[in-house]
């Protein structure tokens, strides 16, 4: 079809590919466009994984990714080599998703060249520039230079008509939620070796924010434990994080515990299963945050502060921070009380319905005069 708009769909991280899949799906259906999908390389594997189980495929690849690399590096080869690109041939949009340097990195090279900008999951705001670090200051600095503003609540709506943004703002819902009930409707397996779940209540925690580097991963860890010697009916899953700055203290300080299992990173269908499976979550994760309360499981929330308020204030998540008896004391709550556990399980998930790509494809399309 000669008259296709090309949109180029860019992500670098496991987040970003899982939230972006299904955008990725809609756009590729649609006869009125010509879609690329182009990698950053700013995550490798975990990447790779999601876009094997969505069966997607990579039109473009940056592989930027080096060992120990810094934000700045990031920046600078992500923006020379999407230049590049580009150049090449000049889209017509250019997606991005989320808070990452990749997408900020990405926005601002559409910038450069005066391509419009459409940003899924835009809106989301702590109001403290360095928490989380660099994720708020990128998911500002996107939102200045945005066209198309995908918000996935209203409250992020709000966020970005107090913010003054220049753009068209629209309610879409998450995409995550689009993603996580594609995957789920399959009842995904998650076998971890010498894991029974029937036999304990195991939660499932994950930790790998920059902000909860050092002394807070030591706080976290110390709660885990106490929660496993005050309930020994419990155990704990935790995948770890590839980077050895999370990895190794928590290796060292939880991986001789007969109770918890370390594993590596669960591909995204292991990870689905894993929160069914689950009696609740510790995490310091954006999306956990979004995607547990569609399965029904309560969200401790490992951090001082969260850019997804609307679950704490749904009822579906708690934010505990990061100091040992905090952890442990909601977490008791929980395993101790129904009532508590109940309404923290029923509680009605604010982030979508599964319709978030859909809308986009219409708004892009509007947009974009077909």
């Amino acid at each position: 079809m000669t008259n296709q708009k090309r949109v180029y769909i860019i992500l670098g991280t496991r987040p970003e590919a899982i939230k972006l899949a299904p955008v990725i799906q809609v756009f590729q259906r649609s006869p009125d466009f010509e879609s690329q999908v182009i990698l950053t390389g700013q995550h490798r594997e975990m990447v790779e994984q999601v876009m094997q189980l969505f069966d997607l495929k990579a039109d473009n690849d940056l592989e930027i990714m080096q060992p120990q690399q810094s934000l700045s590096d990031i920046t600078c080869r992500s923006l020379r080599g999407l230049e590049a690109l580009f150049h090449q041939r000049k889209p017509d949009l250019v997606i991005v998703q989320g808070d990452t340097t990749t997408a900020f990195a990405a926005a601002l090279a559409a910038f450069y060249q005066k391509i419009p900008v459409g940003h899924v999951e835009a809106g989301l705001r702590t109001d403290d520039l360095f928490n989380p670090y660099p994720e708020e200051a990128n998911r500002r600095l996107i939102s200045q230079i945005t066209q198309l503003h995908f918000a996935p609540t209203p409250l992020a709506v709000e966020n970005l008509e107090r913010s003054g943004v220049l753009g068209e703002i629209h309610l879409t819902g998450n995409t995550v939620i689009d993603a996580l009930l594609n995957v789920a409707a399959n009842q995904p397996a998650c076998n971890i070796p010498g894991l029974d779940w029937s036999s304990y209540r195991t939660l499932l925690a994950t930790v790998h924010r920059r902000e909860n580097w050092g002394e807070p991963l030591q706080g976290i860890a110390q709660g885990f434990l106490q929660i496993l010697d005050k309930f020994p009916d419990t155990a704990l899953l935790l995948p770890l994080h590839r980077n050895p700055t999370v990895r190794e203290p928590l290796q060292a300080l939880l991986g001789n515990h007969p109770r918890i299992f370390l594993t590596e990173p669960l591909d995204y269908a292991e990870l689905v299963g894993a929160i069914a499976r689950s009696h609740f979550l510790l995490t310091d994760s954006g999306g956990l945050q979004e995607e547990a309360p569609s399965l029904g499981k309560p969200v401790l929330v490992l951090r001082e502060t969260t850019e997804r308020p609307e679950a704490v204030t749904a009822g579906t998540a708690k934010l505990v921070g990061t100091q040992t008896q905090n952890i442990v004391a909601a977490a008791s709550e929980l395993l101790s009380n129904s009532v508590a556990y109940d309404t923290m399980a029923n509680a009605i998930n604010p982030f979508g319905d599964g319709k978030a790509s859909d809308r986009i494809l219409q708004i892009v399309k509007n947009y974009l005069g077909i």
